[in-house]
């Protein structure tokens, strides 16, 4: 991934939450949007693992991506998502997050992604198996696969207390329409979807949609798989990017998201401790609005 341009700013003001400065030395204080069903606070920069904790029994990758985890609980992360199908990551979380004490400092979240109620109930036990934990944050149906099998176990095991939540999860624009009618017809806690300024379709339907039915929305892929470094690329950062809270082009795409108020995280991937503390920089501060969405757009040339 292309290096990432540093440069000194300051925020704008926007009342989504107060975040108070913190004394010198110390971490600042992430900024955080309530979930609408119970006002929950969750930071706005969570932490995915597709590809990124698929490294299977690699000990020096396993070293590397402990002491990652553990830097971002310390800046004050806590989202961290991840499914059965991104290899072996849900178990290499599991593992990290155990050996480092985590555990109740994180928001997990993952996926049930199979064909049939019974092989739904087996791979989300065995996802509850790799991630050492006896419940979870939130499950979500990955990709919308059978989902009106799953949503029912869903609701089950949330009302077990084997869950606290459940939403769905898709990534492509040609899934909408079903997606927005499970939005209209299912009652859903979260809404993982794609949105960055590479893919930004999803605020034309589902982000207000999911706003009006109360569903918190987690943004995945918002560098569009790294595409958005590609089209900036040898390009400096906008000295006017530092009045908009970002020093980097990575700050730049997470703020943009981040200024739509129905997204409650995202959850861009690192392997990096450089990379990891500069996407956690993006949610510090108070967040933009609309009219710097509108600006950080121009910066990056969309």
């Amino acid at each position: 991934m292309p290096a990432r341009r540093k440069f000194l700013g300051s925020a704008l003001a926007l009342p989504i939450m107060a975040v108070m400065p913190s004394p010198a030395g110390a971490a600042a204080t992430p900024a955080t949007r309530e979930l609408p069903g119970d006002r929950r606070p969750l930071p706005v920069i969570g932490l995915g693992t597709w590809r990124s904790f698929d490294v299977g029994a690699d000990a020096t990758a396993r070293a590397g991506l402990g002491r990652l985890l553990g830097r971002f609980a310390e800046l004050g992360g806590t989202v961290v998502d991840s499914s059965p199908m991104y290899g072996s990551a849900e178990a290499v979380l599991g593992d990290l997050a155990a050996e480092r004490g985590l555990r109740p400092r994180l928001f997990l979240a993952t996926k049930v992604w199979t064909q049939g109620r019974q092989a739904g109930i087996a791979q989300m036990e065995e996802s509850l198996r790799r991630l050492r934990a006896p419940g979870i944050e939130l499950m979500q149906v990955h990709n919308l696969t059978d989902w009106k099998q799953h949503l029912p176990t869903l609701r089950a095991w949330k009302a077990a207390g084997r869950i606290r939540y459940l939403g769905i999860s898709h990534y492509s624009s040609g899934a909408y329409a079903e997606v927005a009618q499970v939005l209209r017809s299912e009652a859903l806690d979260f809404l993982q979807i794609n949105y960055s300024l590479a893919e930004q379709d999803s605020a034309r339907r589902l982000l207000p949609l999911a706003a009006e039915r109360g569903v918190a929305v987690i943004a995945n892929r918002p560098f569009a798989e790294g595409a958005l470094f590609d089209t900036v690329k040898g390009k400096p950062l906008p000295a006017a990017a530092a009045d908009h809270g970002c020093r980097s082009w990575a700050q730049l795409f997470l703020r943009w998201i981040l200024a739509h108020p129905a997204v409650t995280c995202t959850i861009p991937a690192s392997t990096r401790l450089d990379h990891l503390e500069d996407n956690m920089a993006a949610g510090l501060g108070p967040l933009p609005d609309f009219r710097e969405q509108k600006a950080l757009a121009r910066m990056a040339g969309f």
